[in-house]
């Protein structure tokens, strides 16, 4: 790599020219507005030649000059080194890199450290929505980017399918559901139960009204309305264990697994292995007894214990109510333990939104103390709100933004789209309903993952779709591109050894080039959006030198074929860079 061969260069122009050794050299892109490849930063290296930014540029860029084959020329522009290099060294490099099958992904061994991603995390008691799809999307592409970047991975989930929540569905699908399932209303699983939370909340509401009416206070009508306390009656006996409640509960949350695996399927996301709160709940308690004995925990009169973090920050947790009961912070602390037992990771990563940032703070903080030296290296994928433009969420009253019912309008609308525009001749009706899924679908995952995770964002489908612009049918559309060069040409591809290199495909070869350095940066910072925003910049480019340079029709054999081969190359990197954020690519379009 050029940084290399500078790195080393630029170490002896240091020694030879001011009689000092080991400086940090820094490196950047150079910018657009001005001639060169690499820029070196001068400023930190003033200590040591005792002159002006402008003058030890000029000193270095002379002594690379003159000893450095690879530099061919160079600017200064005040503390900025700009170098030229060799365009020889570009396509050298082009074809050391065209060899080399899936460049830029390292294939993780069995020595290679473990990471856990935890995303999606539903509850049993409502369909997923918007908010699901991006945390999903998230997650499913962090993990592939780190897999990419030479670690294993293990995708988990933890699906909360006990509690009051639940039990609401639960009772008002025994008095108002009548005995109908999803089978026979043609109803998905998920969906069918939480028609039943939808109208818990209506039926608590009448009733709510009603006790107001006969003189309560809202307060308490809220929590003495029949069907509230059926479902707080129904949690007992589901904390009993009583048969005909586990039963009910088994056979609706079979229901909601089924509807889970459907949508899974859809946005092609899967997990190594789940977890259910109904198993997981009471992890935790034993290590409570090993908190107190050490001092980490403290009891307080009424018997709940806490941990006091106000030395670290913040304030004090509970751990354990009075009652002996646990509560989420508990049974996270539990989980991640049994977690690390299961897979012995170097790594977790949870991916959550950002109104649980205090509480992975304080879960990292407590398994810190508690000895699991491993909680160093868990790490909170904190994500921002999602809206539509037609505004926010609330699922209880079902106005939830379905992720079904989303994912079926980014297909629709990815087909009128492509047929307004006539991108189907010579299609197949299955090849066409193929792509409007690849299309749709990838649209909704490049939109939400071109975003920078900790930042909201508002959804507009119908910009997604755009086959303009910094999405993914523009992407999509420029693979399919090269696909159609590829079936043109027809014949066997012979690389030459050498042609003069034209300023884009410089670029470009430049760009290919960056593309491991993108996928460890993505991997390390867990960003999907360095990935997307990345690949667009690449498609842009070649885009503009496929519209302005010949490839078939050049002047050449040579050239015809060099300019076919980094197309292809361009190709690669798209559809491996998409494949990170779990998009697919067609081959027409």
């Amino acid at each position: 790599m050029i940084k290399d061969i500078l790195l080393e260069q630029i170490e002896g122009a240091i020694t030879e020219l001011y009689s000092v050794e080991n400086q940090q050299i820094q490196f950047q892109k150079t910018n657009k507005d001005f001639d060169g490849d690499v820029t070196v930063v001068v400023f930190p290296l003033l200590r040591v030649s005792k002159k002006s930014p402008e003058e030890t540029a000029k000193d270095i860029g002379n002594y690379l000059k003159e000893n450095t084959k690879e530099v061919v020329g160079f600017n200064v522009v005040k503390g900025f080194l700009n170098l030229e290099i060799d365009q020889d060294f570009w396509f050298n490099e082009f074809l050391d890199v065209y060899k080399i099958p899936d460049y830029g992904i390292i294939k993780p061994d069995q020595y290679s450290p473990t990471y856990l991603v935890e995303y999606s995390s539903p509850n049993t008691n409502k369909p997923l929505h918007l908010g699901h799809i991006r945390n999903i999307l998230l997650g499913y592409s962090v993990s592939k980017i780190i897999q990419a970047s030479g670690r294993n991975v293990r995708k988990v989930q933890i699906i909360n399918n006990r509690g009051i929540h639940i039990c609401k569905s639960m009772v008002a699908w025994k008095d108002y559901g009548n005995g109908e399932t999803p089978k026979s209303t043609g109803l998905k699983g998920d969906h069918f139960v939480g028609k039943y939370y939808v109208e818990y909340d209506k039926q608590h509401k009448k009733q709510v009204a009603d006790l107001i009416a006969s003189g309560i206070e809202k307060s308490q009508a809220e929590r003495k309305t029949p069907i509230f306390l059926k479902a707080q009656e129904m949690l007992r006996s589901w904390e009993l264990r009583e048969s005909h409640t586990i039963a009910l509960w088994e056979e609706m949350n079979s229901w909601v697994y089924e509807g889970f695996d459907v949508t899974y399927k859809r946005l092609g996301v899967d997990f190594d292995k789940n977890y259910y709160e109904s198993d997981t709940y009471l992890l935790g308690k034993d290590v409570v007894k090993i908190g107190l004995d050490n001092n980490i925990f403290y009891k307080k009169k009424d018997g709940s214990v806490w941990i006091d973090l106000s030395d670290e920050g913040l304030d004090e947790k509970i751990i354990l109510r009075s009652d002996g009961t646990a509560v989420y912070m508990t049974q996270d602390i539990g989980t991640a333990i049994q977690r690390h037992d299961d897979f012995n990771f170097s790594n977790m990563i949870y991916t959550v939104g950002n109104e649980q940032d205090y509480h992975f703070k304080v879960l990292f903080l407590i398994l810190n103390k508690l000895g699991c030296s491993w909680a160093q290296n868990c790490y909170h994928l904190s994500y921002g709100m999602v809206d539509l433009p037609s505004g926010k969420m609330k699922s209880r009253e079902g106005t939830v933004v379905d992720a079904d019912d989303l994912i079926t309008e980014m297909v629709s609308t990815s087909r009128n789209i492509a047929n307004d525009l006539g991108k189907l001749d010579g299609m197949t009706s299955l090849e066409a309903d193929e792509l409007y899924e690849r299309v749709g679908m990838g649209a909704l995952k490049y939109f939400i993952l071109k975003v920078d995770p900790k930042k909201n964002m508002l959804f507009d489908p119908e910009e997604s779709v755009d086959f303009n612009g910094n999405t993914g049918p523009f992407i999509q559309y420029a693979y399919a591109r090269i696909q159609s060069l590829k079936r043109k040409f027809n014949a066997e591809l012979t690389i030459p050894k050498k042609v003069l290199l034209h300023e884009k495909e410089k670029q470009i070869i430049k760009q290919v080039l960056d593309f491991p350095d993108i996928i460890q940066q993505a991997a390390n910072n867990y960003s999907p959006a360095l990935v997307a925003n990345y690949i667009y910049e690449l498609v842009k480019d070649y885009n503009n030198y496929y519209q302005s340079i010949p490839i078939l029709n050049a002047e050449s054999d040579q050239l015809i074929h060099f300019r076919l081969a980094l197309s292809l190359k361009v190709a690669e990197v798209i559809k491996n860079s998409m494949s990170l954020l779990g998009i697919k690519v067609p081959d027409k379009m």
